[in-house]
């Protein structure tokens, strides 16, 4: 049976991807219309306006409705970038988004979002191990039910370049606009809103901007606050002209992409500022968290806050327990031994195991890591198969892959046992015994 009906009567419904409501509609074998359980499954609702005709279809006790047009394709665009220098020694062997955040690679946390909202298409604009990047992402594709595609390049683009490179990737006979976003930004990415933002101004581009403390750090974004219109940029400003800061989240027409020329270009500084003075650019401010994790301190702020936020909306994902203070996310197949103290701001990843006595707070063990008993560990990122010694004590430090030695973060790392490592990045395929009483040309402070 299909039954036409106007899919604004069940709007209200709406959430992430997935329209779910009640509605009557007419069961094949009865005679008046009864409450059957409705799914709309991947209507994108920024195409609203004249609300199209659905037709349902009744299977079982389930009507299932999607667009009798079909669905629109929307796009976007991440600037995945170079060498992740500021995140070394981890991206040594890996591209930074591919680097574990709260127990997931970064740009997954990015996927997911646009894939939420009904994006079909990803492109990553890659110019450091494509290879490692899309094998690793081959899966995810069908796993996520959304298209991943790669735009190599032989140089480095800046942030408009990648643009005009991946132009046939992001532009087709629609006419739709396409996000864009910087691969080392997490948020909680409201990329819904920003779709009704930019459908409402008219304008050719909208950026999502967030609040700082300090703005003189950055480039400001002035604009109009009851409008969005923006007015200029001011890049580190001597006098205060603002707080507002550009978060590194786009949505743009196509036309913007005939404005870039095919070299290394920023589209901070030379594509934006001649947009924002035709009256076109317009700028939403971000609700909710907000951090640039491209370096370690901020990776460790960015887990804060990202685990605060998961509180709020979903806190059944976070462990509970005597052994957990505060916020905590351990995966299920991580190993946690008796009388450990974990928590607050802390991720374990999968295949983990944490000895008995460990103590971790403010910090990320990524996949395969070992704790042993009674080590101690803070404000640290602990990478991939490492191994933490028994009683040794790491804070503020960042280790390489495949490093022996007394510290945190990096891949298949070893922690001799009784070490005590403060402050510290050790290089790949390194060791520091707990003899090494001077620092090795390998570590470096970072605060």
């Amino acid at each position: 049976m299909s039954t036409p009906f106007d899919i604004s009567a069940v709007l209200f419904g709406l959430n992430d991807g997935m329209l779910s409501t009640f509605f009557p509609v007419m069961h094949p074998n009865r005679s008046k219309s009864i409450m059957q359980w409705v799914e709309i499954d991947f209507f994108e609702y920024y195409f609203w306006g004249l609300m199209p005709q659905t037709s349902c279809r009744l299977v079982s006790e389930h009507v299932t409705c999607r667009e009798s047009r079909g669905h629109i394709r929307m796009k976007a665009l991440i600037l995945v970038g170079g060498f992740g220098t500021r995140l070394r020694p981890l991206t040594l062997k890996h591209p930074k988004p591919l680097v574990e955040f709260a127990n997931k690679p970064m740009i997954l946390h990015q996927i997911e979002a646009l894939k939420a909202i009904g994006v079909t298409e990803v492109v990553l604009a890659i110019n450091y191990k494509p290879e490692e990047m899309m094998n690793f992402l081959k899966d995810f594709d069908t796993k996520l039910d959304i298209k991943i595609t790669c735009s190599q390049e032989t140089e480095p683009l800046g942030t408009a370049g990648p643009l005009a490179l991946a132009r046939d990737k992001l532009i087709d006979d629609s006419g739709e606009p396409f996000f864009v976003l910087n691969s080392d930004v997490i948020s909680e990415y409201p990329l819904k809103l920003m779709m009704e933002f930019h459908r409402a101004h008219g304008g050719e581009a909208s950026i999502m901007v967030t609040k700082v403390d300090e703005p003189s750090k950055y480039g400001v974004v002035v604009m109009e606050e009851s409008t969005g219109k923006v007015e200029r940029f001011v890049e580190k400003p001597k006098a205060f002209v603002g707080n507002n800061i550009n978060a590194g989240i786009y949505l743009l027409n196509p036309s913007v992409i005939d404005r870039i020329e095919l070299r290394p270009t920023s589209i901070e500084k030379e594509v934006f500022p001649k947009i924002a003075a035709e009256n076109k650019l317009y700028a939403m401010a971000l609700r909710g968290f907000w951090m640039d994790i491209g370096q370690p301190r901020d990776y460790i702020a960015g887990l804060r806050l990202y685990l605060d936020s998961l509180r709020k909306k979903s806190p059944s994902k976070l462990a509970t327990g005597p052994h957990i203070v505060g916020n905590v996310l351990v995966d299920e197949t991580a190993e946690i031994g008796e009388g450990c103290l974990i928590g607050p701001d802390v991720a374990v990843g999968p295949g983990c195991v944490v000895e008995s006595g460990a103590r971790l707070s403010r910090c990320s063990v990524m996949s395969g890591v070992t704790i042993k008993k009674h080590a101690y560990i803070s404000s640290s990122i602990i990478g991939w198969s490492s191994t933490v010694g028994q009683g040794a004590r790491v804070e503020k430090t960042v280790l390489g892959e495949a490093v022996h030695v007394k510290t945190s973060l990096g891949g298949v790392v070893y922690v001799c046992d009784d070490v005590y490592c403060n402050g510290g990045v050790v290089l790949p395929d390194r060791e520091i015994e707990p003899s090494n009483l001077k620092p090795e040309s390998n570590v470096r402070v970072w605060d």
